[in-house]
C-alpha cells in the first residue's frame, strides 16, 4: 500500500505568538488505552477524552523545520531538529479539548535547553 504525502496549512492564530515553526515528516501513532489507566497522569482540570469508550496515547516523531521566533529569521542550524513526543488527549469540564504532554524529547541540545528556559518545560 503506498500512502501519498499531504501538505497542511494550519490557519492563521487569532491571537499574538512567540515563535513559528514546520512540522515536516510527521507520523502519528496511537494506542486505544482504558481512561482509567491513564487518568492519573492529568493534571488537575482535565481528565481522558474518550472516544468510544477509549482514549489514546500518540506517539508523534516529526521533523521540526525553520523553528524560530514570530517576527525574524529561523533560528539557523539550532531551528531544525528532530522531535518525538508522548501524548494524551484531554477535555475539560466547558469540553474544550487538548493535548497532554508526557514527553517532548528533541534531539537539539540547545533547543531543549531552550524550551526549559523559556517555557519551564521539563
Amino acid at each position: 500500500m503506498t500512502v501519498e504525502p499531504i501538505s497542511v496549512t494550519a490557519p492563521p492564530l487569532a491571537r499574538p505568538h512567540l515563535l513559528r515553526q514546520r512540522w515536516c515528516d510527521v507520523t502519528f501513532l496511537h494506542w486505544a488505552v482504558a481512561p482509567e489507566a491513564v487518568a492519573g497522569l492529568f493534571p488537575p482540570g482535565v481528565r481522558p477524552d474518550v472516544f468510544g469508550g477509549c482514549t489514546y496515547v500518540g506517539l508523534v516523531p516529526f521533523r521540526m523545520v525553520g523553528t524560530g521566533f514570530a517576527v525574524g529569521p529561523a533560528a539557523p542550524w539550532a531551528g531544525t531538529f528532530l522531535e518525538t513526543n508522548v501524548r494524551l488527549y484531554s477535555v475539560d469540564a466547558t469540553g474544550r479539548r487538548g493535548v497532554v504532554f508526557l514527553s517532548l524529547d528533541a534531539d537539539r541540545a540547545v533547543a531543549v535547553a531552550a524550551a526549559r528556559a523559556a517555557f519551564g518545560l521539563p
